[in-house]
């Protein structure tokens, strides 16, 4: 009975491995008669794993989807990537944080002890960056029903929520993008971004009364000379809801903790990215749809590309991905650049002495991100970078006589 149990370990694990198995090699891999592997495919059918009989002059078996989950085999590096996998998986925005403890526990529990050891060695503590608000959660059923639409090619119908607060977007790349880079204050917003719900673009919204401040008396409406009779007070009618979206999906991706939708919008005639956790699928799809070749060759390209605010045909060469790209010359190791710079070109011209190429999303935020080296300075190129130091030099300067001027 050992040998029976083990030769069908063996023989679910090659099944695992590839799609189609013919009878022979099994027998041969295994190291038993034909029959005896015929025998072991119907011992796995009762235990629930839906193997499939293939025809053919020399035959074979595949193992097949089911309607109920069997138990898994893994082998080891399986196994510890799993356990991995589900120690993170509070990281994902996915609300799916009890079901993977579940999992993880359950998955444990029928591990053998060496790889229960190696990974009760392995605990991984997931720690979101701080943040000023609570990360948006997405329904596990909302990334289904995209899923299966990305997957089956189907037009998607959804109502999409507005966002609350001010949201920045570049002008046909993202709707509703709240990690896409915004304008410095005080510098033009970018085409495209939106206001705070209410609030026309560019006018002064009324400050509420402060504390303790009288409210003024309510006066009633006075009867009309001609009629006597009190004026209709026009009733407040709310607008109609915005038609469904229309989109041809193409992609489901996270970003930042984030989850997004990367989609042909039928409506705007344009590729957009919809933030996931603000979906509501409607049901039922629509009809089927050719894929389209997505701006940039690949979906990281096309999504880095539109968060950075660029034309994602442009292409990843370096830092050539942002619109503000400089050349500068810093009086320090190139080591110690390099510690701070997870995206640009260093290169080492003496022991204290390298060379920088960055790139950003505007030229104030390109010198900025050079200024916090705090070394010496040399501008390569090009003139807006040396304007944009000239611009907050001038505006540092001011601050810091504020801060020396003493208080009336």
């Amino acid at each position: 009975m050992p040998k029976t149990s083990a030769r069908l370990l063996s023989l679910l694990s090659l099944l695992q491995a590839r799609r189609d198995w013919p009878g022979a090699l099994l027998a041969e891999r295994l190291d038993v008669s034909p029959r005896t592997v015929r025998r072991d495919v119907d011992r796995l059918r009762e235990l629930g794993y839906p193997v499939v009989a293939m025809k053919g002059p020399d035959g074979g078996y595949r193992l097949d989807a089911g309607t109920e989950l069997p138990p898994l085999l893994f082998d080891d590096e399986q196994a510890v990537a799993l356990a991995v996998a589900l120690q993170i998986a509070t990281t994902t925005g996915a609300g799916i944080e009890e079901a993977a403890a579940r999992a993880l526990n359950t998955v444990r529990q029928v591990l053998p002890a060496r790889l229960r050891h190696r990974v009760d060695t392995l605990r991984v503590t997931a720690v979101d960056r701080p943040a000023i608000r609570p990360e948006p959660q997405v329904d596990s059923d909302v990334l289904m029903a995209i899923g299966a639409a990305v997957h089956g090619r189907e037009v998607l119908r959804f109502d999409y929520s507005p966002v609350s607060g001010p949201v920045r977007a570049t002008a046909g790349t993202s709707e509703g993008c709240a990690d896409t880079p915004a304008a410095p204050p005080g510098s033009a917003a970018p085409p495209g971004s939106a206001e705070p719900p209410g609030s026309p673009t560019g006018a002064p919204r009324p400050s509420p009364p402060r504390a303790g401040t009288p409210m003024p008396p309510q006066v009633p409406p006075s009867p009309t000379p001609h009629t006597g009779t009190l004026p209709q007070t026009p009733q407040h009618t709310d607008p109609p809801p915005p038609p469904p979206r229309r989109v041809e999906p193409h992609h489901l991706v996270t970003w930042g903790r984030r989850w997004y939708l990367v989609a042909w919008d039928l409506d705007r005639d344009d590729w957009r990215t919809f933030r996931a956790d603000r979906i509501t699928p409607r049901t039922p799809t629509g009809p089927r749809f050719p894929p389209r070749e997505l701006p940039g060759g690949s979906v990281a390209a096309f999504i880095t590309a539109r968060f950075r605010g660029v034309d994602a045909t442009q292409g990843p060469d370096g830092v050539g991905g942002w619109p503000c790209r400089g050349e500068v010359i810093l009086a320090l190791p190139a080591a110690e650049v390099l510690r701070h710079t997870r995206e640009g070109i260093v290169e080492e011209l003496g022991p204290d002495r390298c060379r920088v190429v960055l790139g950003s999303w505007s030229w104030p935020g390109l010198a900025a991100a050079i200024g916090r080296f705090d070394a010496d300075i040399e501008v390569i190129g090009p003139p807006e970078l040396s304007s944009a130091f000239a611009h907050l030099a001038t505006r540092y300067a001011a601050a810091a006589q504020a801060r020396a001027a003493p208080n009336p």
